[in-house]
């Protein structure tokens, strides 16, 4: 696992999180906790691995939720073990809550992301968009007689920033971000989700009549309002409830400032029903030569590199790498540096600085993480989607 990269490790948390959760529903709950346990490992990865990437707050807010659960659990399987009786059902009741339940405490992050704007190379045309839809009715709803768009959909390949332009936006307006996904939804809200996603909705628009805007992202959301061959009754229910929900949003005479921000890598698995509730549907590309160029110069702006190394010819040569292959390239520059001081077994002295030839030795053996076909049928939904 340790060679990685972040769009791999952020897929492997998301499916042992899914399959903890389908364990879970299921009723089977020592082998939930196994994949609680191993989401919970491969979260504390990326946070150890990314600490300034766009998930590893809320990575660190989820695994907060998922011990938690754990504990929950191991309650649960110790009551059955004395008693099987009404310990499912006390369990059951204890889901609903309020308002002010504690739940909402889980998805609501009080500590908002660090990450702004300014953070994000390029991704202009998206950060446009995302002053039009949010920031500008926020500061002039008065200047909107019309409405302004409630439900905005980032889509693109992994690792290029969808979840960190999710993340800025909470700190471009003065609000509450509530951050989601299929896993803790269906995990925390088991029994009787759609009640809950409708208690979601009635919380996020009592602290919008308060005067504080409220950002709901759904992260994958495809994994939770996609439409599945094998879906059960639970799934539809929960689809449902949104389509209701995001309909209560669209109304042009509602003045509440309430967001629904979805961030997909497979946009084609989304019902029509919400691709039309998205009012925004925003592409996020792989990053172009000048992107790459500006997060070449972020990503090294601390290390101490070689008066050989050209990063703008670096910049040429990583076309077709997502973001966080970018990072992932300087890391491992920086980590041949490092694992060559420590072999020598200096015990004094300094590092010396990364070369040219680091870098190109690096790529040699890291390529992009972004399958080809996965991007021309992105690329297809946009031309066809794009909004």
């Amino acid at each position: 696992m340790s060679g990685l990269a972040f769009p791999q490790l952020k897929d492997m948390a998301s499916a042992y999180a899914r399959k903890a959760v389908q364990l879970d529903r299921a009723g089977q709950y020592e082998e939930a906790m196994t994949y609680y346990k191993r989401a919970i490992e491969v979260m504390e990865k990326v946070i150890r691995l990314y600490p300034e990437s766009g998930v590893s707050q809320i990575y660190a807010e989820m695994i907060k939720m998922y011990r938690k659960r754990l504990k929950a659990l191991e309650s649960k399987l110790l009551a059955s073990s004395v008693s099987s009786g009404d310990s499912e059902e006390k369990t059951g009741s204890e889901q609903v809550g309020t308002a002010d339940d504690p739940f909402f405490k889980e998805i609501v992050l009080e500590q908002k992301p660090n990450i702004t704007f300014d953070d994000i190379a390029d991704l202009e045309h998206a950060k446009r968009a995302i002053r039009e839809a949010i920031i500008y009715p926020v500061k002039r709803p008065d200047l909107f007689p019309l409405g302004w768009p409630r439900g905005i959909l980032l889509f693109g390949p992994p690792g290029c920033g969808k979840t960190m332009i999710a993340a800025a936006v909470a700190n471009e307006v003065d609000g509450i971000f509530i951050y989601a996904d299929a896993s803790n939804i269906m995990s925390k809200w088991l029994g009787e989700a759609e009640k809950n996603v409708a208690k979601l909705f009635k919380f996020a628009r009592a602290k919008s009549t308060e005067g504080k805007p409220v950002i709901i992202f759904i992260d994958e959301i495809d994994a939770l309002l996609g439409r599945f061959s094998s879906e059960v009754g639970g799934e539809a229910r929960v689809r449902n409830q949104f389509l209701k929900e995001m309909d209560g949003l669209q109304d042009k005479d509602s003045k509440y400032h309430v967001y629904v921000i979805g961030a997909t890598n497979k946009p084609w698995l989304l019902d029509d029903g919400f691709i039309r509730r998205f009012n925004k549907r925003i592409y996020i590309p792989l990053p172009n030569e000048e992107a790459r160029l500006e997060m070449l110069k972020i990503y090294t702006k601390s290390l101490k590199l070689d008066p050989s190394v050209d990063l703008v010819e670096l910049a040429k040569r990583t076309e077709g790498y997502s973001g966080s292959d970018i990072k992932d390239l300087v890391i491992e520059a920086h980590n041949r540096v490092v694992r060559e001081y420590f072999e020598a077994q200096r015990g004094e002295g300094e590092p010396r600085p990364i070369t040219m030839d680091d870098f190109l030795q690096v790529l040699k053996e890291r390529k992009p993480s972004v399958d080809k076909l996965m991007l021309t049928r992105i690329e297809s939904w946009a031309k066809d989607h794009g909004a």
